[in-house]
């Protein structure tokens, strides 16, 4: 059978103000955040008969609790989307909101869809705690309980030590690697903060911005106004006694959702809308799972191969912030990427990290950037727990 490979447009993209962990978006649960964003998005295309979705992709990367089976299709009912629109819901943890974008993208080109929603969704406030099952009957003592929130959790006793230790561990490796000093990682977390504080002043996210109704938070909750040198330096490492990663240039922990509505060009012409972006390319790669965080790396070059672009040809650039180390880290291992390009309206370290969501996050930030300019090339990528990167190329 052969098919024409399709086109594959972003047509518009949402996400929740995100809320710090115990924040504002603590007592919503992670299918409403998810239904919110899915409601918000076709609301915004009245063209769209909502019956017209092929299929909805979700990331999630717990899966634990609330947003147990299938949080993509749950989110879909309580959209209010018709009961015959499918959902599925995927885990590549913190890429899991882009490897949600990438599958919508890749049924479109292959022509299994014509218009999907792609997306992502986590509160890591109400990540629940899990119990796991004795492995005999009526067990004797005490029984451990486990935080799902982030990281490793029952860990198989043949992984090696070296590739299970603390997330922020793994920064700490990157940092020695490639000599990056705490006062550079506190000096690129601040960054982060202004350009993250000048963007939602400018109003650059209300384009995006879907606030939850009856909830009061506007913006981004973690994003601070004013910070200095100063109040960083007072921090202590937050891993290794005489590390250097911090509770401020490491990302914080977070509860959000994010959106995006995608269609072919027949889909298109349905909508009767512009679209922001096109999809130009992708790429999944994988690392040392104790150097998780230089994943972007190996992603983003075979991704712009793909694409048949260079640095050069970019015009902005969403890393994802898992550490202020590990976007560093990457910028060492790319020095053909102009830094400058990167993140220009501030990333996770400030914006905020809620694991499921943020790779759709960023994907919706590259085509709105694009959007903005007019023209231009984009890259949107992330690393991932246990040793992957993500990459998306899109084009305008």
């Amino acid at each position: 059978m052969n098919r024409t490979v399709r086109d594959v447009y972003i047509v518009d993209a949402v996400r929740t103000p995100i809320g710090r962990y115990g924040g504002a978006l603590a007592s919503v649960r992670p299918d409403d955040l998810a239904a919110h964003v899915i409601r918000t998005l076709v609301s915004r295309s009245p063209h769209l008969d909502p019956a017209r979705v092929d299929d909805i992709y979700l990331g999630n990367a717990n899966g634990a609790g609330e947003d147990n089976r299938d949080v993509a299709r749950m989110a879909a009912l309580l959209a209010g989307l018709p009961v015959t629109v499918p959902g599925v819901t995927v885990n590549r943890l913190c890429g899991s909101g882009l490897e949600a974008v990438v599958q919508a993208a890749r049924a479109i080109a292959l022509g299994d869809a014509s218009v999907t929603i792609a997306g992502g969704v986590e509160s890591m406030s109400r990540a629940p705690w899990v119990l796991p099952k004795s492995d005999r009957p009526f067990p004797v003592g005490h029984q451990e309980l486990y935080s799902t929130t982030l990281g490793w959790r029952m860990i198989n006793p043949r992984m090696p030590a070296e590739w299970t230790i603390p997330l922020g561990e793994s920064a700490e490796l990157i940092a020695r690697k490639h000599r990056i000093s705490r006062e550079t990682q506190d000096a690129y977390a601040l960054s982060s903060h202004e350009k993250a504080a000048r963007a939602w002043k400018d109003g650059l996210y209300d384009g995006e911005n879907a606030p939850l109704p009856g909830v009061d938070l506007a913006r981004d909750e973690c994003v601070r106004d004013a910070g200095t040198p100063l109040t960083m330096a007072k921090l202590k490492p937050s891993f290794l006694a005489e590390g250097t990663i911090t509770a401020g240039n490491s990302s914080p922990l977070n509860d959000g959702a994010a959106a995006l509505l995608l269609a072919d060009e027949a889909g298109l012409k349905e909508l009767g809308r512009e679209p922001l972006a096109r999809v130009r390319a992708t790429a999944v790669t994988a690392v040392q799972p104790h150097y998780f965080g230089l994943g972007p790396v190996e992603a983003t070059l075979r991704a712009l191969d793909r694409a048949d672009v260079g640095f050069d040809d970019l015009t902005t650039v969403e890393i994802n912030e898992a550490f202020a180390a590990q976007v560093l880290g990457c910028l060492a291992e790319l020095p053909e990427l102009d830094p400058a390009k990167v993140n220009p309206r501030g990333g996770a370290l400030a914006l905020g990290h809620p694991l499921g969501a943020s790779g759709a996050r960023i994907a919706g930030a590259v085509a709105h950037q694009l959007a903005a300019a007019g023209t231009g090339t984009g890259l949107a990528t992330l690393c991932i727990g246990v040793g992957q990167g993500l990459a998306l190329v899109l084009e305008r």
